[in-house]
């Protein structure tokens, strides 16, 4: 008797379907406050990305190897607050996917192809960095926009590949041992505990151990440049060590902005990565609103990176003035001079 009224007074996101997940109704004074914050990031996520694919689109100064790959790292951010994080909200305060089985497999493929471009983006970013302050004399040579663009390629092409082959195969990497992958009205990719360690260790922590390795290098090289240019100021600098100096200067800054990049990037994925990696090894039960805000944490780096620009780069804060106040319409504007050589 008890468990029948149990089963009567559950709510299921399909009433009438049997086979329903069961849904988890949170208060009117959680929800409410939960919609508004993650709507506004989504529309910080969206618009701080926008603006900065469209500086980088419109101004020619700013198209250098670097700043195309910081566009197509804007891109995935874009895509991201724009096709994932807005279902991704429904899914997580309504505990419940409304959007069918096809968008499902969708939503899953682009969340993990997306993740993943930005990593490998950011790897190359770390490479492109390392280039221009290790060996600045050989840069413009080495990475050029051609150069760049192979790498986007590359970025794009391995995410999508991998995202693509994980969608393909959820049935038979999960195991599908959670409720919500079985009933209707759920959509959550719950890994194997060996696929998610092998995808973990591909695509998190392999690459944060050479990014990590890559900029511990670039702080030693630019401390030790740092001497130098120290030196040539106090004996006195020819014309020629003054612009490459400024240049080293210019290098190191864009190095450390990036790495600041780089570094919230990990510390908005990594309680994810952790509790799949820590999961690998002890089976815990965790709640899917738990297993919903470390997905939210990691969907949160894209509405950070813009902020991290608006106070690193000057070109980014002037760019964003032009276009705030309309300049960017008037003839010739294309070629106004954001950076200062």
């Amino acid at each position: 008797m008890n468990y029948s009224q149990n089963q009567n007074n559950k709510e299921f996101c399909f009433k009438s379907i049997n086979g329903s997940c069961p849904k988890t109704s949170y208060p009117f004074y959680i929800r409410v406050p939960l919609y508004l914050f993650f709507g506004t990031a989504i529309v910080i996520t969206v618009l701080g990305n926008l603006m900065v694919i469209v500086s980088i689109c419109h101004f020619k100064q700013l198209h250098t190897p670097t700043n195309f790959l910081l566009l197509s790292l804007a891109s995935t951010d874009l895509l991201l607050g724009g096709f994932i994080m807005a279902p991704s909200m429904i899914r997580s305060l309504e505990s419940c996917w409304y959007f069918g089985d096809l968008f499902c497999k969708i939503h899953v493929s682009l969340d993990i192809t997306l993740s993943t471009a930005s990593l490998i983006h950011l790897l190359f970013i770390s490479i492109d960095r390392y280039c221009a302050v290790c060996y600045p004399l050989h840069y413009q040579t080495k990475i050029t926009s051609c150069a760049a663009g192979i790498m986007i390629a590359i970025s794009w092409i391995f995410a999508g590949i991998y995202g693509c082959f994980m969608c393909l195969n959820i049935q038979g990497l999960d195991g599908l041992q959670n409720h919500k992958s079985q009933c209707l009205g759920g959509c959550l990719y719950i890994s194997s505990p060996l696929s998610g360690l092998v995808s973990s260790l591909l695509c998190f922590y392999f690459p944060g151990f050479i990014m990590l390795g890559i900029y511990t290098n670039i702080f030693i090289v630019a401390s030790r440049q740092a001497k130098i240019i120290k030196q040539t100021e106090q004996r006195g600098q020819t014309a020629k060590e003054k612009k490459m100096a400024v240049s080293m200067k210019q290098e190191k800054k864009a190095a450390r902005t990036l790495g600041i990049t780089i570094g919230c990037f990990f510390i908005c994925w990594l309680p994810f990565f952790l509790y799949s990696f820590i999961n690998t090894f002890v089976q815990c039960q965790t709640s899917a609103f738990v297993t919903e805000l470390l997905y939210w944490f990691g969907y949160l780096n894209s509405a950070f990176n813009p902020f991290i620009y608006a106070f690193m780069f000057n070109w980014f804060r002037k760019s964003f003035q032009i276009i705030l106040y309309g300049k960017i319409f008037k003839p010739n504007s294309s070629r106004i001079k954001l950076v200062k050589h």
